[in-house]
């Protein structure tokens, strides 16, 4: 097995590894950029030191994706309010002319596609290690740590991992997927000397595991478990109070075990490069709703103002209170998931066990031995309009059989949502959207937007299947 497994971690890295062809037009790409960054700069009074940071300046990029990340360290007399504002009109300056999206961490940067390479203009201050005011201001930081420690063997380990993670869905430390970043992938390779002893030590996780690198922790374990709570923790090298992980959902963390475990008992290429999912038909995505016997419901609202990263954060808080509101009136989740083109169309999903549950609903009150409670139970529900059977004593507890307010999950949503939903715990922006316009749609009534967009089309396949792609 593990000669199979080499012979396709060969095939992989020969694709994703760029030639020196491509490599030197990268190069000469992120340079002019850089020198335009800090005319630019100059041009705006700003005392900027313009860098490229990220996996160019590292040589760990992938050849299918050059993205060329350039750090504007501004000094640290630049109010916060004007640091995001200023150096995004910089950046706006300097690739004019070309496809701008402004995105959002901590602060806004602008994202850009120049010869069909992504690029991101990011400001940082000019700190001291340690001395951090941005979240941004560690990564000039981190590339000078790991650039060192880098060889063509070391590179080539960190390329297979993050194509192997790209493949598996856990690559990516944006919000939408909460999964691993490039310096992970980097730190793990460091770690671990090689991709195959990263697989494994994934393989055999227990509970919680611990990366330190610098030693900042060593023989301390118990006080590391106290700091962090993240079951995931990789210690930043240049930065000992931060865990380098804590993004990293649990789900993520969770699926790279599993492939891990997978990839080494049967390695094939569909780890790296997972084979394309055939979309259902319409007609399919009939039968197999019905055939299911639960219910999907959905929740369509339209373009909410924010960019992405806010966006896919208050979707996500979002789904978590309306799971919660529903649990809470007795209508069971079976599994949910929300779905954005970021532009003009959001959608939440539910999966409930039933859509309707019975009028009547058995309460359960106080064991009979809690004399004050049990009076207070009955003075409640003895002549409330709402009881319809007892109060009587069933297994040493007072019992009442009252009317539910909702017995449609649909009709539940409607009026909770119909102010926007705040109340019940919808983020602020997502509120505003549904307030604006929504519609609640069940089963058959979902169709319509499948059948017109095919990317929620590929969206829904995927979440009725809820099987990984590598999974034979």
């Amino acid at each position: 097995m593990t000669a199979i497994l080499d012979s396709i971690c060969a095939n992989v890295l020969e694709k994703v590894t760029p030639s020196a062809q491509t490599r030197k037009r990268i190069l000469m790409l992120a340079e002019n950029l850089r020198k335009k960054v800090t005319e630019e700069a100059k041009k705006a009074g700003v005392d900027a030191e313009v860098r490229v940071e990220g996996s160019i300046a590292k040589n760990t990029w992938l050849s299918e994706e050059p993205d060329i990340d350039l750090f504007m360290r501004v000094p640290i007399t630049m109010p916060r309010e004007a640091f995001g504002t200023v150096c995004l009109k910089i950046a706006r300056k300097a690739t004019e002319g070309y496809r701008q999206i402004e995105r959002f961490a901590e602060h806004p940067y602008l994202e850009s596609f120049i010869d069909k390479t992504r690029v991101n203009i990011v400001p940082c201050y000019k700190v001291k290690q340690g001395d951090w005011i941005s979240a941004t201001d560690r990564t000039p930081f981190h590339t000078d740590y790991v650039k060192p420690l880098l060889d063509e063997k070391t590179c080539g380990e960190i390329r297979l991992l993050k194509k192997f993670m790209e493949g598996i869905g856990v690559y990516g430390a944006e919000i939408k997927i909460g999964g691993f970043s490039g310096y992970l992938c980097e730190l793990l390779i460091l770690k671990y000397k090689s991709f195959v002893n990263v697989l494994e030590s994934f393989a055999d996780w227990r509970e919680r595991k611990i990366i330190d690198i610098k030693g900042y922790y060593k023989d301390m374990r118990n006080e590391v478990e106290k700091i962090f709570e993240e079951p995931l923790i990789i210690i930043d090298p240049v930065d000992k109070g931060r865990n380098a992980a804590a993004a990293v959902r649990k789900e993520r963390v969770d699926e790279l075990i599993v492939a891990a475990r997978a990839i080494l008992k049967n390695p094939h290429h569909s780890f790296f490069y997972p084979p394309l999912q055939k979309t259902y038909s319409t007609e399919e995505l009939g039968r197999i709703i019905a055939s299911r016997g639960s219910t999907l419901v959905a929740i369509k609202f339209g373009k909410v103002k924010a960019v992405p990263d806010i966006l896919w954060g208050q979707l996500y808080k979002s789904k978590k209170s309306l799971r919660k509101m529903l649990e809470q009136d007795d209508f069971e989740v079976l599994y949910d998931d929300v779905w954005s083109n970021e532009e003009s169309l959001n959608m939440f999903i539910f999966e409930l066990k039933r859509r309707f549950l019975p009028a009547l609903k058995k309460h359960s009150g106080p064991p009979i031995v809690k004399r004050n409670d049990c009076e207070k139970f009955l003075l409640k529900h003895l002549r409330s309009p709402s009881t319809t059977s007892g109060p009587y004593v069933e297994n040493g507890r007072w019992i009442v059989e009252i009317k539910r307010k909702y017995i449609d999950a649909v009709n539940l949503l409607l009026e909770r949502l119909a102010d926007g939903g705040r109340h019940i715990g919808v983020a602020s922006l997502i509120s505003q959207a549904i307030k604006n316009n929504f519609e609640v749609l069940a089963n058959e009534e979902i169709r319509n937007t499948y059948r017109s967009d095919s990317a929620f089309a590929k969206f829904l396949t995927a979440y009725l299947k809820r099987r990984p792609k590598w999974l034979h």
